[in-house]
């Protein structure tokens, strides 16, 4: 600060300046002055606050961070023009409670003061009713404007909140994810040391009976004379303890346990309805069939490229191929560990998965980022996945042949097996002995079913339209006990007794070849080309279902 070049005012810089020199040679203002040069901000705060006010500002103190979260007010309106938009509703609402309990003449003569309120000079009385009414009208479309508004800020504020909600929730569903995964290795980890446990102990079992075996036999004295009987006794149990009798087994002969998971894959229950949940490049051609035991399991799928693979649902991986049949798989069916295909050769092969030499890799995104960019530049997405080389050599159990023409559809349950196939025959089969026990001709039945009624001169049945040359001419088909549903290229569903090999009862309804069906104890559901979905009813089905003639 410098003297101004205005005379007064450099008068009166010189006169503050002299009595500033003044007060700072006071003893009493040097020693405040070097006081506070002496001392630190933390005693100059303690100095001029107390105990108390360093404890309230230190509880009430926000950091920036919580003050930089803080959402921004996007209201138009204030918090009191919002309150005041209620109050006209709470007014209309206790003037009609009381004019409904008797307060009519209060409520006129109110009314009567308000309106007799000094207007313009020569102003008609019903202008200014008027004009009452449009101050009225225009007061309660502007307290309208603040309450929508503030039911558009709440739905704002809930969806804000919904989609917290649902950041949450996949971070849940993710972190859900990777246990799921932990828990397989886990029970890989399992499987693996009981296997390892397994061949050790049976190690021990063989190395135990060879020491037994070739232990030397005891030396007679020489005093002791055998007798002829005794020599031949022992000969005898020489060679039924022969070493070549106790030789062990093969490693390869061993019997695989199956490997089926402990803990029950639960991700699944908490997605979407109708979410993908993922997408596999299968397949190099038209998929014909697939099936899987359990969410998360194992899917196997077959195709007119002439394979038949499995995979493993919970990395998305194919294990491995099933290889047989000579041709393509049009049917299949997977229980348990077992699979039953059937296909264009005409041969229905059984296969066990629980023989599978298999164990499930490291899953894709718990590898580093070098090493997942490194694996898609070598996965080609337009190929399937290649599958493990002789993973499955071991799961071929037997082969079931006695079809003349292409297998179109397949259902087993326990031992029993049911096949359709096209040279228009079902054919049962005993899975125990494997072989055929029973079969029979669809075209017969038709024609003994239309002799008994008398109905086109025994002839195959017409329903409407002539069977597709393209259909199966068995389409689906399933059994449970003694009762077998079959579904035909005629739109009918043929409903047979095992035991006797003759049909219970014929259902009619679609115009087209029924290409599947599945049935309980109270329900049997069909589908046709005919873009139809028929559900009958019955209690239990195969007592009460009606025929439609």
């Amino acid at each position: 600060m410098g003297p101004l070049s205005d005379p007064s005012s450099n008068v009166h810089y010189q006169h503050a300046m002299s009595e500033l020199h003044k007060e700072l040679r006071r003893p009493g203002i040097q020693q405040r002055v070097f006081s506070y040069a002496k001392a630190s901000p933390t005693e100059l705060v303690r100095s001029k606050l107390s105990t108390s006010e360093i404890q309230h500002r230190a509880l009430t103190y926000l950091p920036d961070d919580l003050l930089r979260n803080i959402p921004e007010n996007e209201n138009v309106y204030s918090l009191f023009q919002g309150f005041q938009a209620t109050l006209p509703e709470a007014e209309e609402e206790e003037e009609e409670e009381g004019i409904k309990k008797g307060h009519r003449k209060l409520h006129s003569k109110t009314s009567k003061l308000l309106e007799e309120r000094p207007g313009a000079p020569n102003e008609p009385t019903s202008l200014a009713k008027m004009r009452k009414d449009r101050d009225k009208a225009n007061y309660r479309l502007e307290m309208m404007t603040v309450r929508k508004n503030m039911c558009s800020a709440e739905i704002r504020e809930i969806d804000s909140k919904i989609s917290n909600l649902n950041s949450m929730r996949r971070i849940v569903l993710e972190r859900l994810g990777n246990i799921e995964q932990d828990e397989l290795q886990v029970e890989q980890d399992v499987l693996e040391l009981d296997k390892k446990i397994e061949e050790l102990v049976e190690d021990l079992d063989d190395a135990a009976t060879l020491g037994n075996a070739a232990t030397p036999p005891t030396e007679m004295d020489p005093g002791d004379h055998a007798s002829e009987h005794d020599v031949q006794a022992m000969d005898e149990s020489f060679m039924s303890a022969s070493i070549y009798e106790k030789l062990p087994s093969p490693r390869s002969s061993r019997r695989h346990k199956p490997t089926r998971r402990k803990s029950i894959p639960i991700r699944h229950e908490h997605f979407e309805p109708g979410s993908k949940i993922r997408e596999l490049q299968a397949h190099n051609d038209m998929i014909t069939a697939l099936d899987f035991d359990a969410p998360f399991g194992t899917m196997v799928t077959a195709a007119l490229d002439d394979t038949l693979r499995v995979w493993d649902l919970n990395v998305g991986r194919c294990i491995g191929l099933l290889e047989g049949h000579h041709a393509s798989v049009r049917c299949l069916q997977v229980e348990d560990n077992i699979v039953a295909t059937g296909s264009m050769d005409a041969s229905i092969r059984l296969w066990d998965l629980s023989k599978a030499d298999y164990s499930p890799r490291q899953p894709r995104f718990t590898k580093s980022t070098e090493d997942a960019d490194k694996d898609d530049d070598d996965i080609d997405p337009e190929q399937p996945p290649p599958p493990h080389h002789s993973s499955m050599q071991d799961c071929p159990l037997f082969t079931l042949e006695a079809h003349v023409d292409e297998v179109t559809a397949l259902h087993f349950r326990n031992d029993t097996l049911v096949s359709g196939s096209a040279d228009k025959t079902l054919r049962q089969w005993d899975l125990v002995k494997g072989r055929c026990v029973q079969t029979l001709d669809v075209l017969w039945a038709a024609a003994q079913a239309s002799a008994t009624l008398n109905s086109n001169n025994g002839q195959w049945r017409s329903t409407g339209r002539l069977p597709d040359a393209s259909a199966d001419f068995v389409g689906a088909l399933q059994c449970f006990d003694a009762a077998l549903a079959c579904g035909t290229a005629d739109g009918m569903v043929r409903l047979w007794d095992l035991r006797s090999g003759q049909v219970h009862r014929s259902l009619v309804g679609h115009t087209g070849p029924v290409t599947c069906l599945q049935f309980d104890d109270m329900h049997l559901v069909t589908g046709s080309l005919d873009r139809s979905i028929r559900v009958r009813l019955g209690p239990p089905f195969f007592k009460y279902a009606v025929r439609y003639d």
